[in-house]
């Protein structure tokens, strides 16, 4: 950072293989929320289209939450979440086999992410926001979720 502004790396394919990451993009989405408080997630691709996402906040500031959902996992079932901001400019990693799901904290609140595998309606699924089995703290109260969010099926503890 200096007077002229900032420059950030999007991606580097050299620092994620450092980190023994294989993350090849394929896609790029971008969502944007008007209200402060909207969830949107939890959201996952299964085989054969297993997805990684990288995500960051392009405007606004947003709670980011992933959902390990892999049985083999020692995290399975726990959840990790973090604020990106525009302006904090942090990214969060999701892995193929996570769910991803965010909160805005304020109104007017843009996302961008990549991801690994191609967006495959057959392949996708999604995990309760407010499913007791992971028990995740969302920053502020649910303002706005999608009927399809609010619909999917509780997971049996």
């Amino acid at each position: 950072m200096d007077d002229r502004g900032r420059f950030m790396r999007a991606w580097c394919a050299r620092e994620f293989a450092e980190h023994g990451i294989h993350f090849v993009p394929v896609q790029a989405n971008m969502g944007f929320s008007v209200q402060k408080g909207t969830v949107r997630g939890m959201h996952f691709q299964e085989v054969p289209a297993l997805e990684a996402k990288l995500v960051r906040c392009t405007r606004g500031r947003m709670f980011d939450v992933v959902l390990d959902l892999r049985r083999d996992s020692a995290s399975y079932r726990k959840w990790y979440g973090v604020e990106l901001s525009a302006e904090n400019g942090r990214m969060l990693y999701v892995p193929e086999g996570c769910a991803h799901g965010y909160q805005t904290l304020e109104e007017s609140t843009e996302m961008h992410y990549m991801a690994s595998e191609y967006y495959t309606p057959s392949a996708a699924r999604g995990a309760r926001f407010d499913d007791p089995a992971f028990g995740i703290q969302w920053p502020l109260g649910a303002m706005a979720v999608s009927e399809q969010d609010r619909n999917w099926p509780l997971v049996k503890r």
